[in-house]
């Protein structure tokens, strides 16, 4: 894998971008690596500065996390109910991820995979939105069980590139009963654990094949996204707050359709 630093940095921000907006944050990498021409072998640093992005989270909602920590250290049931729902949710995509692996990756080198996706969420979250029924659930920690499992099943769908990581847990969590603000933060929660696991998994597989100038890359992308996603996680929150998920709905659409446009008639 040769890549310039122009592409390092603009694939970077691209993660940055768009990881925890529901427009698939990989989906985007693999279409902006098509458009660049970024060389093929790619796939590991695509997952690695994932990583990245998500280190944006325990930054931001630090307090979260020590308040959290403390209560388990004196066994705060709010703190156990909190880590046992975000873990809960995890589950499932670690067992598929481990044994999909292979197929997981070679999805990543087929773009039109991703228009198509793009386009057929985008679609699903606008039916969500207009069907999405009462909250019942207004914080992670009184998720029931049932609700985290099935945000970790609903989360596999994203292991698809174009589907979207957050799109999938946070949609699945409106037509579970969470309310929109806690679908959109559990979703950042749940990044953590999946994205770790991810990272780590793929670091392993690559550990053969990973020279300085592969790891200086990943080092830097790592570093761009962390830093783009640190104001995109705020301006996130304040656009679902006030519109809800209908603009990146829209956005997908037109992108999906662009995209598979260009792809098929290059």
């Amino acid at each position: 894998m040769e890549m310039s630093l122009l592409s390092i940095l603009l694939l970077g921000i691209v993660e940055g971008l768009t990881e925890f907006i529901p427009v698939s944050s990989t989906g985007h990498l693999i279409l902006a690596g098509e458009i660049m021409q970024v060389p093929q072998g790619t796939e590991t640093f695509d997952i690695v500065i994932q990583l990245g992005a998500i280190l944006a989270v325990v930054v931001l909602y630090r307090r979260v996390f020590l308040d959290v920590l403390k209560g388990l250290a004196r066994r705060d049931p709010d703190a156990i109910r909190f880590t046992r729902n975000v873990l809960i949710g995890f589950l499932p995509s670690a067992v598929v991820g481990a044994l999909a692996y292979g197929a997981i990756k070679a999805m990543l080198n087929t773009p039109i995979i991703v228009a198509v996706a793009l386009i057929v969420g985008g679609v699903a979250i606008l039916l969500i939105e207009r069907r999405m029924r009462e909250p019942t659930c207004d914080s992670v920690e009184a998720m029931p069980v049932r609700t985290a499992f099935g945000i970790g099943v609903i989360q596999c769908l994203s292991m698809i590139p174009g589907v979207s990581r957050s799109g999938a847990t946070i949609m699945g969590a409106l037509t579970l009963g969470v309310e929109r603000r806690v679908a959109a933060e559990y979703s950042f929660f749940l990044a953590i654990p999946t994205m770790m696991g991810a990272t780590t998994l793929a670091l392993w597989k690559a550990r053969h094949e990973l020279g300085n100038a592969q790891a200086t890359a990943i080092a830097i992308g790592f570093i761009v996204s962390f830093i783009v996603a640190m104001f995109v996680i705020k301006w996130f929150l304040a656009v679902v707050t006030r519109h809800g998920f209908a603009p990146f709905a829209w956005y997908r659409i037109v992108a999906g359709g662009a995209a598979l446009i260009w792809l098929l008639t290059k």
